[in-house]
């Protein structure tokens, strides 16, 4: 056998062992996830509970992001409300990482009666008048519970979220089912604007949500605004999208009525967005999640590393 023979030989066995390992960690998950989604709610939250105290002390993960988060985004609070917000924070993430899990097979009508969208004949309305809508949300409440919104539209709605691909294929192709499960349809951020180009030709309405408080990369970044004592930079696609198709701008409210049981509700940001000037949209988006974070702290998700560009005020 020549040597170029055995150079194929060799990449197409390492191919094969790669995607056997692959699938081997995507079923392992897969089933992982299954079996949590058949728990009880009550004992999903006993669990909870358990799990808080090596994650939290022990693991400890992200902590020191999430304490200079915390401490840095309110410096009004001294350091035993900060930890104080800090633990109600994990607790939380454990939970709602526990909930997500139900997704995998909760029926449609338990998750319409513990996510709850309040004022959803205006939107039926505004769809039915042909407005198609950008919501813009943030990593806010479980917001893996707001991908069932398709259960409280009219049939003939196309409801979509934009997102970011995950690096993990396996977590990726889970996760993209779990979101898809409830009518909602998964777009990668890249494919965005050909998605709603596409969407501009058909005679439905449409509404797409937008998790838009993520960083953007740094050869990436277009504007800064003031969010939570930074001055960080945003992504401003989602103002950007909405406005040149026309799209009307909402803002998903969401409160956590107790364990297990939240509530939305959709507020326009603008009555005109596209009479705004540049990033004014994105702006008033900002100020809005702010105000929700500043009314319940441990809801937000505070492990993610969001002021790393963070421009100084001097600035």
């Amino acid at each position: 056998m020549s040597e170029t023979e055995n150079c194929l030989l060799k990449n197409i066995n390492d191919a094969k062992t790669f995607m056997s390992s692959d699938m081997l960690h995507y079923y392992i998950v897969h089933s992982l996830i299954k079996v949590l989604s058949y728990i009880p709610f009550k004992v999903l939250y006993v669990l909870s509970d358990i799990l808080f105290y090596p994650f939290y002390f022990v693991v400890r993960y992200r902590r020191k992001i999430v304490r200079k988060n915390l401490t840095e985004s309110f410096p009004e609070k001294g350091i035993d409300e900060i930890v104080r917000i800090e633990k109600k924070f994990y607790h939380f993430f454990i939970d709602m990482a526990l909930e997500s899990c139900k997704m995998a097979t909760i029926s449609p009508e338990e998750i319409k009666r513990r996510m709850q969208f309040t004022n959803m004949e205006r939107v039926n309305e505004m769809l039915a008048e042909g407005k198609s809508i950008s919501v813009f949300l943030g990593h806010y409440g479980n917001w893996e519970w707001l991908t069932t919104i398709g259960l409280w539209l009219h049939e003939d709605a196309v409801v979509a979220q934009i997102y970011r691909k995950l690096r993990n294929e396996s977590m990726d192709k889970i996760m993209k089912s779990m979101r898809e499960r409830m009518g909602n349809k998964c777009v990668e951020m890249r494919t965005t604007v050909r998605f709603m180009a596409n969407l501009a030709t058909d005679n439905r309405a449409h509404m797409i949500g937008f998790i838009a408080d993520q960083s953007p990369k740094r050869r990436e970044v277009k504007y800064y605004t003031r969010f939570l004592n930074h001055n960080i930079p945003v992504l401003i696609g989602t103002e950007k999208a909405t406005k040149h198709f026309g799209y009307d701008a909402l803002f998903a409210s969401v409160r956590r009525v107790k364990r297990g049981y939240y509530e939305c509700e959709f507020t326009p940001l603008h009555d005109n967005p596209k009479s705004l000037p540049d990033f004014e949209l994105t702006d008033l988006y900002f100020q809005r999640l702010e105000n929700e974070i500043r009314q319940c702290p441990e809801l937000y998700l505070w492990t993610h590393n969001r002021f790393k560009y963070a421009m100084s005020s001097d600035n």
